[in-house]
């Protein structure tokens, strides 16, 4: 159970390049391609070549409430680090990656084709108390710890793929104004998944010299795996391996897209004063259907110490060498303190529904200022959820039909505020939403993007 708990932190060593909003600056740039309709369906008709075709892109972020960019070049103890202090720890890792994907323009319509591997692992809400109680060993400290939480606490990871078929159509157009409107059908190939809630805990850690006990205890617990994940979730492997399963779900982007067009010559195909446009993301399920597939509830009932019949409680030191959701729940059956409420085979996991709104106005030529906002829709507390975060960013951008820079600055539900750069030039582009920050202040998020696109006609 400690290697589950501490994978996030040392993924946040092997990538110290990654970080949380996916693709920012460049998903909004007015070289419109794939990545714009991958924010907005609607923005296909936009596209500013008739036929633009992304080679590869690959955004990874990394973000966490408690651990600074500092951090990882110091000699501390990040075990030590994750949980200090008395809020909850919070931690995302989420790595998205396009593979050969079309878009192209005919008269009024606009339609994409695109090919995407997901992978997400997330810590939620975890109580810093007993994560300490779990990573401690060795120890000589006497004592109790009360724990009273009213929320889930998640640990969970998650990887699919997915095949996207566009289409936008130009509403209206005049001189000045351009509507338009656009849908995705995302077709889900669920590849693994593992979950670990613990809802409503209440209990005491009992300290006592080199052993640690759990007693006088309530919960309830969701233990859920399917795939390579069930297994073990602390190697990198058993994400990349596993992203593309069978068809099994289905989720839906829809957008609305406004233009205020700009006659001005600029040296910008793409003119416009506003670009604004608004979209509903990830609007589905998929279902988990593997031979090895379990999800069960639970009750968690650990009663006092007694003497007649003797009883010590739940030792939390046996789970610090466990690195699977299956070791977890054999131990816990076998400790007797485990009761079993619901269990199904197969399952359903909801998606990371977002609304998003953004604006991107010309200031003065080649110089643009985009508002982006992103709310999601579903709790990420939530045992059949996948997480989604709530995200502001501002994008300053330089942009001509060539080259491009643009520097974004998010404040993340997470991470707090973290600022970066990217460049394109031609159709090629880079960037971070972090690496500013990280070289002036102490930022809790680090991530890169990197794309090819080619565009003609």
């Amino acid at each position: 159970m400690k290697k589950i708990i501490f994978i996030t932190i040392a993924s946040l060593s092997i990538s110290a390049s990654y970080s949380q909003e996916h693709f920012s600056g460049i998903s909004t740039s007015n070289k419109v391609g794939i990545m714009n309709a991958s924010l907005n369906p609607a923005e296909l008709v936009n596209i500013t070549n008739n036929f633009d075709i992304t080679v590869f892109s690959v955004s990874a972020n990394v973000s966490n409430n408690k651990i600074g960019f500092k951090d990882l070049t110091s000699d501390k103890n990040i075990e030590d680090l994750i949980f200090q202090g008395n809020e909850p720890v919070n931690l995302s890792i989420d790595v998205k990656a396009f593979g050969p994907s079309l878009a192209m323009k005919y008269q009024k319509w606009g339609f994409g084709f695109t090919t995407k591997g997901n992978a997400k692992l997330d810590i939620v809400d975890a109580d810093v108390k007993l994560g300490n109680a779990i990573n401690t060993s060795g120890s000589t400290l006497i004592g109790t710890n009360s724990i009273n939480n009213n929320y889930n606490q998640r640990v969970s990871g998650t990887t699919w793929g997915e095949i996207g078929l566009s289409a936008a159509r130009n509403l209206y157009e005049d001189r000045i104004h351009k509507f338009s409107a656009g849908i995705t059908f995302n077709l889900l190939f669920p590849g693994s998944y593992a979950n670990l809630g613990l809802d409503k805990f209440q209990g005491t850690i009992d300290y006592r010299g080199d052993k640690i006990y759990l007693n006088d205890t309530y919960a309830n617990l969701n233990i859920a795996y399917s795939g390579n994940l069930a297994n073990n979730f602390t190697k990198f492997q058993d994400y990349s391996k596993s992203v593309f399963g069978n068809l099994n779900g289905l989720a839906t982007d829809i957008g609305i897209n406004y233009q205020w067009k700009d006659k001005d010559n600029d040296g910008i195909n793409n003119k416009y004063k506003l670009n604004a446009g608004l979209s509903f993301r990830n609007m589905g399920s998929m279902t988990f259907k593997k031979e090895n597939n379990s999800s069960t509830n639970y009750n968690l009932e650990i009663p006092k110490p007694t003497l007649i019949p003797f009883n010590q409680g739940l030792e939390l030191n046996q789970f610090q060498n466990t690195n699977s959701l299956q070791g977890i729940e054999t131990v816990l059956i076998n400790s007797g303190y485990l009761k079993k409420t619901q269990s199904t085979k197969d399952f359903k996991i909801k998606m990371p529904a977002v609304f998003s709104a953004y604006a991107d106005v010309k200031i003065v030529p080649k110089l643009f200022v985009t508002g982006f906002i992103q709310q999601k829709l579903n709790s990420s507390s939530s045992n059949d959820q996948i997480t989604a975060q709530n995200v502001v960013s501002i994008i300053p951008r330089f942009s001509t039909n060539v080259y491009e820079v643009y520097s974004s600055w998010t404040k993340s539900e997470i991470s707090g505020t973290s600022g970066g750069v990217g460049f394109r030039v031609a159709g090629f582009y880079i960037g971070s939403g972090s690496v500013i920050t990280a070289l002036i202040s102490d930022t809790k998020q680090i991530d890169v993007h990197i794309g090819y696109k080619v565009g003609f006609l």
